[in-house]
């Protein structure tokens, strides 16, 4: 419980008074008049013999059970609650223990984990394959309430290791020096201030795009419209963002969100000019620039050709973007959020004491690997992955094995980032999205080296959570081109069997055909019997 002491409780929650209770009890039964113990006998004759030894002994027990289910009942309604199955196979706590006082807008992060409902939870076996392969899917994970979950926000940051002041580099003519990677939206980082940005210090100045401006948006490439600009400023705790460059993807609507979410957190999709006049044309955005939870931010002037590569720039540097947000929830624009923000937020940042938190790819836990399945796929050109794979093995990148425990995975599903924004945090996608601008797009390849450097100076570490319970608070739906290639479905034709006619006007079909046959034959067997009796008849004649 939170808040003051309310003094010394018993094991139900009750003030310890049973003295009290005692002493009021014999002052209440001096004053009644004594009964003797003839009586007492006399009156439980009597009802030995009404009702008899085994009828008095079951109406005893019949009590005895009321009393304990009345008595149980009352302590589970105090104490505790049962969890419940909500969609998506997740179990959800509802227990007032954790609620801290409604004056209070935050909790201690030294009592974010103690007697947490979820902290005995752990995940039922997978089903049984059956000689079946199954493919990905959703496992349960257990949430607190959306309520109790708001009420859980962290009073204070979270601290950042060795890193307190973090400023990025401006330089409104960069050019190019090195032969290869980099952009002019990037500023083209040299491999020697690549290699100084890992080397962790109390305050630090590190290439993190936007660099022709002070400010990102505002003619920096990645521009955007000043009314948005004051949007983007403004102080939220919470925030959710997304992004569709390239008309690439359908947008979708978050699901089960709850009121305060509604009013508390902003949802912002940012798009470019060419999904803007699909969405215009579509008339599914309105005068408000809103799509149902979505407020959408057209960015102009984008940095790059790459549709995939313009949308790192949000996803890996919504700090720039929303300078004032406490933390952030960046879902891919081909998925749906399912689960309450402040849910999320609460189960694999807040109850994990962690302040960056990702899910593992679901199959592949190697780099190598991850390269070789991108190049089968098509995802890049191979000569592109070829060459970083090998600077990173320059650089000491090796095979995943289980000696990097307690570090699951060296390969993320990078499609959702809950994140507290802080100085290591923003150090971490700053030179995330670096690594992205200087070799391929494909952030799983580069996440594990950024990772791992930091990791190698301060005391950080990140919260790689389980792919399926990533799929358990998003839905993952196609990329439009793959919608728009698809065949329509095919309507379900149900066939009736055909009507019996039964008047011989209707016209002759074969069932009634097959019939009169078979009425034909048997009237032919009939006349036979007959004529063969008339013949016997006529020789006794």
């Amino acid at each position: 419980m939170n808040g003051g002491s309310f003094g010394q409780r018993g094991s139900y929650g009750s003030l310890p008074c049973y003295g009290k209770l005692s002493n009021i009890a014999r002052k209440q039964s001096s004053k009644m008049p004594p009964v003797s113990s003839r009586d007492k006998e006399r009156v439980l004759l009597v009802v030995c013999r009404c009702l008899g030894r085994r009828r008095v002994a079951m109406l005893l027990l019949v009590a005895l059970a009321l009393l304990v289910f009345i008595w149980g009942s009352l302590t589970v309604s105090k104490e505790t609650t049962s969890p419940t199955v909500r969609p998506m196979d997740s179990i959800h706590f509802d227990n007032s223990d954790i609620i801290s006082h409604p004056s209070v807008a935050c909790r201690s992060r030294a009592n974010s984990i103690l007697d947490h409902p979820c902290h005995k939870f752990a995940l039922p076996p997978p089903p049984p394959s059956g000689g079946r392969r199954f493919g990905p899917r959703p496992c349960p994970v257990c949430y607190i309430s959306a309520e109790q979950a708001r009420a859980s926000i962290p009073c204070s940051s979270s601290a950042s290791p060795v890193l307190r002041n973090l400023t990025y580099v401006v330089d409104e003519n960069p050019i190019k020096i090195e032969s290869h990677g980099g952009s002019e939206f990037g500023g083209y980082p040299s491999l020697k201030q690549r290699n100084e940005s890992f080397d962790i210090q109390e305050s630090m100045t590190v290439h993190c795009g936007f660099v022709k401006g002070n400010r990102p948006g505002r003619q920096t490439g990645f521009d955007i419209d000043e009314a948005d600009l004051k949007k983007l400023e403004e102080f939220h705790e919470v925030i959710v963002a997304s992004a569709i460059f390239g008309n690439y993807d359908i947008i979708q609507q978050p699901k089960n969100v709850s009121e305060a979410a509604r009013k508390n957190v902003p949802f912002y999709m940012f798009i470019d000019e060419e999904t803007e006049t699909y969405l215009k044309n579509s008339s599914a955005l309105d005068s408000n620039m809103r799509i149902g939870l979505w407020r959408i931010i057209v960015v102009h002037n984008i940095p790059y050709t790459d549709a995939r590569r313009n949308g790192k720039v949000p996803k890996l540097l919504l700090h720039r973007l929303l300078p004032n947000v406490r933390y952030s929830i960046w879902i891919d624009g081909k998925l749906q959020l399912v689960v309450d923000p402040y849910q999320v937020l609460e189960r694999f940042l807040w109850q994990q004491n962690a302040s960056f938190a990702i899910s593992r790819h679901y199959h592949r836990f190697d780099v190598f690997e991850e390269a070789e399945a991108n190049k089968a796929a098509g995802k890049c050109d191979n000569s592109s992955i070829d060459y970083q794979i090998e600077f990173y093995k320059k650089e000491g990148l090796s095979p995943y094995s289980k000696a990097k425990l307690p570090i699951t995975s060296d390969v993320p599903e990078g499609c959702v980032i809950i994140r507290e924004h802080i100085p290591i945090t923003n150090l971490f996608t700053c030179l995330w999205f670096n690594e992205v601008d200087r070799f391929t797009a494909r952030d799983q390849l580069s996440f594990s080296t950024v990772r791992d450097k930091i990791m190698a100076k301060v005391d950080w570490s990140i919260n790689m959570f389980l792919d399926c319970e990533r799929r358990n608070f998003v839905i993952q739906a196609y990329h439009k081109d793959l919608l728009d290639h698809m065949p329509p479905p095919v309507a379900h034709v149900i066939r009736h069997p055909p009507p019996l006619h039964r008047d011989s006007s209707a016209g002759r079909n074969p069932s009634k055909n097959s019939r009169r046959g078979r009425d034909r034959r048997s009237g032919s067997r009939q006349h036979r019997k007959a004529a063969a009796g008339n013949r016997e008849k006529q020789t006794f004649l």
